[in-house]
């Protein structure tokens, strides 16, 4: 059953609490026996979207248990001052918004009770009493995403089964400090098509071939089948490349192009530096420049090559240049590499980090602050993957910005649209 499924089955399960009638609630949910009466009632207030309500609830004795049992409402969470409303609308918030969990209650808090930042809206509306004041606090809110990230982390197996993928990965990881300087880094792979994100996994390092198993077991986990990989784009990090040499010998290697520009910056300025040596003033800083855009021009044509030969051309063409040695020699080393995204075998391979997927994800989780223990980061981690795979690409562009699945869902595009089925439901909230 994959997440999919799981909450389609969640929402009729809602569905089918909230269509029961009076005779189907005589019904023990125990025995299965209609042999019971009423038996009183008893009154609960949950805070909901609209305020503070008050819901009566029908008990009812059943003769052959001995035993009562209460009528249960699909909008009520057992155990829980908040409607089932108030629950997702936070996770929503948290998730979709990507507020902070302090300023998602006091949001909420002004919303349903009337108080604190309401008064900003209504200056004229009355001062809720004390006794009325809603309490909803920044620890309830965690409380609630830790539990729906316990559901994720259950759901792991089989969670993208039956997904089509493309064959083409990217993978990449975020540091983050935890409670007592302790740190960690979130791993993810993510499908350069589709953009499907494999459920992440949160690790001591990067560094170590070992550190990258547990990212792969669990994508395996999770659905995706080994033999269907054919290449992998990420930011050079040794371990990754150990692991991929050592068990999956057969899927290549694409360095991202932003690390590899990154890493050629101090070759940039030294060679502007060397160019303008004797110089001084406004001829020093035009030459520097000149020189800049001369080698960076050079270096583009290397890595933004058709193929391999062209490369390998514009390659010796950096190299007589009398200021390009240095870098015809550090492309050199990674040239095969930083070149595999143009082989037909790898259509649809990026070539750069899917680092983009962090932007979001810095928004909910302050570099894990907020979650203090390494368990509670990969539980956020795993809702936000799952928020991510349902929710879809804004339809219309920017100025700056355009959307390569434009109205459409990770999940659709991998041939499982989730139709009327959301995230929250997914995760049972």
């Amino acid at each position: 059953m994959n997440i999919i499924d799981r909450g389609r089955a969640f929402l009729d399960e809602l569905r089918g609490v909230s269509a029961r009638t009076a005779w189907d609630w005589r019904r023990c949910p125990r025995c299965g026996q209609t042999d019971t009466w009423r038996h009183g009632t008893y009154r609960r207030h949950p805070w909901t979207l609209s305020g503070r309500q008050v819901v009566v609830v029908q008990r009812h004795w059943c003769c052959r248990c001995r035993r009562t049992y209460s009528e249960q409402s699909a909008r009520l969470v057992q155990g829980s001052w908040y409607a089932r409303e108030l629950h997702r609308c936070a996770i929503d918030l948290c998730q979709h918004g990507g507020t902070s969990l302090r300023r998602t209650a006091e949001w909420l808090r002004s919303l349903v009770g009337r108080q604190e930042r309401w008064r900003l809206w209504r200056p004229l509306d009355p001062t809720p009493p004390e006794a009325v004041r809603c309490h909803l606090s920044a620890s309830t809110l965690q409380r609630w995403l830790d539990r729906a990230g316990q559901q994720a982390q259950a759901s792991v197996p089989g969670q993208l089964a039956g997904l089509a993928t493309s064959g083409q990965f990217g993978t990449d990881g975020l540091w983050a400090k935890l409670a007592g300087g302790v740190t960690r880094v979130v791993l993810l792979l993510t499908d350069s098509v589709t953009g499907v994100v494999f459920p992440p996994v949160v690790v001591a390092g990067e560094r170590e071939a070992a550190d990258w198993a547990p990212l792969f077991d669990r994508a395996a986990a999770a659905g995706l089948d080994p033999d269907t990989v054919r290449g992998v784009t990420s930011d050079g990090a040794p371990g990754l490349a150990a692991y991929l040499d050592r068990g999956w010998t057969w899927v290549n290697h694409q360095r991202c192009h932003f690390h590899l520009w990154r890493n050629l910056a101090g070759d940039f300025a030294q060679a502007a530096q060397t160019a303008a040596t004797g110089l001084g003033g406004a001829a020093a800083t035009a030459v520097r420049r000149a020189t800049r855009r001369a080698v960076v021009g050079l270096v583009r044509a290397v890595l933004d090559a058709r193929d391999a030969t062209a490369a390998q051309a514009a390659l010796v063409v950096l190299a007589a240049h009398p200021l390009g040695a240095a870098l015809a020699t550090a492309l050199a080393g990674v040239l095969d590499a930083a070149l595999v995204h143009t082989l037909a075998y790898h259509d649809g391979l990026v070539r750069v980090g899917p680092e983009w997927c962090w932007r979001d994800f810095r928004l909910r989780l302050s570099r894990g602050r907020n979650h203090r223990t390494e368990t509670r980061l990969e539980r956020a981690a795993l809702v936000w993957a799952t928020y991510r795979n349902f929710e879809p690409a804004q339809v219309r562009s920017e100025r700056k910005r355009h959307y390569r699945r434009p109205g459409r869902s990770p999940l659709a595009l991998a041939g499982v649209p989730p139709g009327d089925i959301s995230y929250l439901d997914a995760l049972a909230v």
